[in-house]
């Protein structure tokens, strides 16, 4: 955009915004790109865009059942640089965080605005983990203890809000209405309506992985018994010995999906996860449950998919940054 665009787009008056624009650039954040295409009457506007030297986000991925995943990403998604830990859990996984983001910090070409984190469980606003049962964190002030290692600005979301976001704002999710289910040690979900992510008063919205679908089976990491992610989760599809298991794990899916996307009218569905796990018999036996349990209009018009972008958390949680640090959605 131009400044002039700036200035209509924001209310601030011209002279603000070449003020502001100025500082930008002096700050490595924007740089000027050259003239507006075209022709027209006049001197042509000269536009402005984020820097490709621009300064870097950290990102980090909790997500999956096997290690922790790390990256240097520009401001505009380009991974830059990788890393990973170990998985682990309780204080040893605060500690692998931490030499991880250091890592990073290290390897970044440029500048670190900040950092951001895709965790599964219960996140408070302030970047608090209220509850996260595979990682062993309960009340973990995750941010602040990130951020006295660092001294970086951390910002930390839940792995499937900050999937459905990035799908939203990235991929070919439809921002009207989807539902991100994020499957690897454990089984989240995100929610996105009318482009605003729900996460409502107890910010567990979408937490799927723990609702109960057989009070008499395996005991999860929760103190329940029976919840979905025992059936759906990556280790527990890994352990699953015969399709009539893989299918009982898509029924259930199937069955927690109806509900959830017939009240709210969504028909964007998308499993995040490792699609050699959920290919076939899962996905075959969600999407019959799914037709078989609701109204066939509905049943017509939902496409349940799966996605196989591996940076899709890391690339929402640099886009946390982005938005926390610079306000650019």
């Amino acid at each position: 955009m131009s400044r002039a665009d700036l200035a209509r787009e924001t209310g601030l008056t011209r002279v603000t915004v070449s003020d502001l624009v100025a500082d930008l650039i002096a700050d490595d954040l924007i740089a000027d790109i050259g003239p507006r295409p075209g022709v027209r009457v006049g001197k042509p506007a000269t536009l402005v865009t984020i820097a490709e030297d621009a300064p870097v986000a950290i990102a980090i991925d909790l997500t999956d059942d096997t290690r922790f995943s790390g990256a240097v990403v520009d401001l505009h998604g380009t991974v830059l640089h990788r890393d990973d830990a170990p998985f682990a859990t309780g204080d040893a996984a605060i500690d692998a965080v931490a030499h991880l983001t250091g890592r990073l910090i290290e390897a970044a070409p440029r500048r670190a605005l900040g950092i951001g984190i895709g965790t599964p469980g219960i996140v408070s606003p302030e970047g608090h983990i209220l509850q996260a049962p595979n990682l062993g964190w309960e009340g973990v002030r995750l941010s602040q203890l990130i951020t006295d290692r660092t001294g970086l600005p951390v910002s930390v979301g839940n792995d499937a809000n900050v999937a459905a976001v990035a799908e939203c704002s990235f991929g070919a999710g439809d921002d009207a209405g989807l539902v991100m289910i994020t499957i690897g040690q454990g089984v989240g979900g995100g929610i996105c309506v009318d482009g605003t992510l729900v996460t409502g008063p107890l910010l567990s919205a979408g937490e799927i992985g723990h609702v109960v679908v057989d009070p008499d089976g395996q005991a999860c990491a929760c103190g329940n018994r029976g919840c979905l992610e025992t059936f759906l989760s990556a280790p527990a599809l890994r352990a699953a010995t015969d399709d009539a298991s893989l299918r009982r794990a898509g029924h259930y899916l199937g069955s927690i999906l109806t509900p959830i996307v017939t009240t709210l009218g969504i028909a964007d569905v998308v499993l995040h996860g490792p699609t050699d796990l959920l290919e076939g018999p899962v996905l075959d036996a969600a999407r019959e449950t799914l037709a078989r349990q609701t109204l066939p209009f509905v049943a017509r018009s939902i496409r349940i998919r799966l996605i196989a972008h591996d940076d899709l958390v890391l690339t929402g949680a640099a886009a946390l940054v982005r938005f926390r640090e610079l306000g650019v959605v």
